[in-house]
């Protein structure tokens, strides 16, 4: 090796800007990729709370007929009743 020729320092110096330029571009598609899970995750928990959230309110108009509903199950019953009296 006390043989090679001498490093030419604009040689090293474009390499190492070529190297530099490629580790910061990994490292922006990292942050990039990492800011996609990110907002995946962020999109997936919204639509998971609207879920719930949706799922909730249908729950309680389940729970809390309306006056119409309520009129028509009571005119059922009473003709149920009538039917059955004949």
């Amino acid at each position: 090796m006390a043989d090679s020729p001498a490093v030419d320092p604009a040689v090293v110096a474009e390499r190492q800007a070529a190297r530099e330029a490629k580790e910061a571009a990994a490292a922006e598609k990292r942050a990039a990729r990492l800011k996609a899970i990110e907002d995946e995750k962020a999109a997936k928990a919204e639509a998971k709370a609207e879920a719930e959230r949706v799922a909730a309110l249908g729950g309680l108009k389940k729970a809390l007929p309306s006056a119409a509903e309520l009129k028509a199950a009571r005119d059922a019953r009473y003709a149920a009743r009538k039917a059955r009296k004949g």
